[in-house]
């Protein structure tokens, strides 16, 4: 059962322990991650993943300030190539995942989840955070080799590495939901007795540790954050929407075929029947038929075409 109200699906939240320097998020997602996945079909370990690369990318989102996309990219040589998350700075997502089919398809169904982590990225990988402003045209990269056993462990050495924060993380979804929690370290100009700063992140720690993936996905921000942080004098602030949005659109497409120019577009129509295009990220495929293609390279009717699953 889902015991999340209304007003926590789709949101990401602030959290901050009054005066000591530890702040956090907490993220979930539900009709956002299910209309991202809408056109793509992968097999559950590949699904939850893919989940929270897209709940990793939305924490990033919410501890920087920006505006522009900040993209979470991880690579490694395991069955899953590679996984890249997209997060705008007022939360609109999109992601997609490459995969190994033969590799998934030899992954051993009784494999632990640690270890099913390993074998679904390999030994050999890395994070990438990108961050791009679109008005100042800035571009900030962090790289980081994976590490660890879960995407949580290497997000963690990615704060640490490149941001030099102390964090900690957790993270999961399923086919239904995504969700996830972080908690920082800050500087401690202001926050009182070192040994008081020192108590509550220790506290901050543990109490993320005691968070299970069924809270985090089933859970409301404040029972969830009440229950691990007890002790605490918490202040949560509003949350602020997270949807999905693909930059993908028939318009873009259609740009897209006219710059091909009519002879090709023309041998694929009488190839197949019809030209469909289907997006990179989000699979959703746009189909031209006659008449579209037609309308496309004709100046006096509009272009046209109808999106169709095929």
């Amino acid at each position: 059962m889902d015991h999340a109200a209304p007003a926590d699906r789709d949101q990401v939240r602030r959290f901050i322990f009054e005066n000591r320097p530890v702040r956090g998020h907490w993220v979930r997602l539900e009709s956002a991650w299910r209309e991202l996945r809408a056109h793509a079909s992968h097999p559950p370990p590949v699904t939850e993943l893919l989940g929270q690369a897209v709940v990793a990318s939305v924490l990033l989102a919410a501890t920087v300030k920006f505006r522009g996309t900040l993209t979470f990219q991880l690579q490694g040589n395991g069955a899953v190539g590679l996984l890249v998350a997209q997060c705008t700075h007022d939360f609109r997502l999109r992601a997609v995942a490459r995969c190994d089919a033969a590799a998934l398809r030899g992954l051993p169904p009784e494999a632990r989840r640690t270890a099913l982590f390993r074998q679904l990225v390999g030994t050999d990988g890395r994070i990438t955070v990108t961050v791009e402003a679109d008005q100042a045209r800035l571009r900030y990269q962090g790289v980081v080799p994976l590490s660890g056993t879960s995407l949580a462990e290497s997000l963690e050495a990615y704060f640490a590495s490149s941001e030099q924060l102390p964090t900690r993380v957790r993270l999961a979804a399923d086919d239904d939901h995504g969700a996830g929690v972080l908690v920082q370290k800050l500087p401690q100009e202001g926050a009182g007795e070192p040994e008081e700063a020192a108590g509550a992140w220790e506290s901050a720690q543990q109490g993320i540790a005691r968070v299970t993936a069924a809270q985090l996905l089933r859970g409301n921000a404040e029972a969830l954050l009440a229950e691990g942080f007890s002790g605490h004098d918490l202040r949560i602030f509003r949350g602020a929407p997270v949807r999905f949005e693909c930059r993908c659109s028939q318009g873009r497409v259609a740009g897209l075929l006219r710059a091909l120019g009519p002879e090709e577009v023309r041998d694929v129509l009488r190839e197949q029947g019809s030209v469909t295009v289907t997006c990179e990220f989000c699979h959703r495929p746009y189909r031209f038929d006659t008449i579209d293609v037609e309308a496309l390279f004709s100046d006096s009717l509009p272009p046209g075409g109808s999106a169709a699953i095929h």
